[in-house]
């Protein structure tokens, strides 16, 4: 609706037009940071406004209250100078060694199938053969692959690009596959 003109004879003058801040407060505008709260709370104890209260203290890490499982983790936070001796001792082995025999096992990150398989055969031939060195995933992994070879020789095993539920892998009996590999590797 537009506003009434004002008289033009002038008998009647028009009401100044004042500028009244608006009432209104929209709840964008009452919001306010919580730096701003704390410094108007110590200002002003006894304010309207919900006193800033603190979170309740996060509870201890499983590790911390000594609740976890025994890993290395652990071993590190306890002795973390043992630790950076230990770690002095790795790098020294790591230079490569001729006489130890490297075996690589690339397994799919699809599924934990090829996972659970993959430790079984590394626990299993690194308690059984001595000087070998596993290697799980050293480069990024091929698609359904399950792979474990010689590295830079001899393939054990190769089963690539298996479509789910990776019916090759899963009908192969992991014992004898060990027991083969451990006599070519000897």
């Amino acid at each position: 609706m537009p506003p009434k003109k004002s008289k033009a004879d002038g008998e009647e003058k028009a009401k100044p037009l004042t500028t009244l801040a608006s009432s209104r407060v929209t709840r964008s505008m009452d919001s306010r940071t919580r730096s701003q709260t704390q410094q108007n709370g110590a200002k002003a104890a006894g304010s309207a406004t919900k006193p800033v209260t603190k979170k309740a203290k996060r509870k201890n890490s499983a590790i911390e209250t000594g609740r976890a499982k025994k890993g290395k983790k652990e071993e590190e936070v306890e002795e973390p100078e043992e630790a950076v001796e230990e770690e002095v001792e790795k790098e020294e082995p790591e230079v490569e060694d001729p006489t130890r025999t490297k075996i690589v096992i690339e397994h799919c990150k699809q599924c934990n199938a090829f996972k659970t398989r993959a430790i079984q055969v590394k626990e299993a031939l690194e308690g059984a053969v001595p000087g070998v060195t596993v290697s799980l995933n050293p480069e990024k992994p091929r698609r359904g692959c399950f792979e474990i070879r010689e590295e830079g020789g001899q393939t054990f095993i190769s089963l690539l690009e298996m479509k789910r539920p990776f019916a090759p892998m899963k009908a192969l009996d992991m014992e004898e596959v060990i027991e083969d590999i451990i006599k070519k590797v000897k």
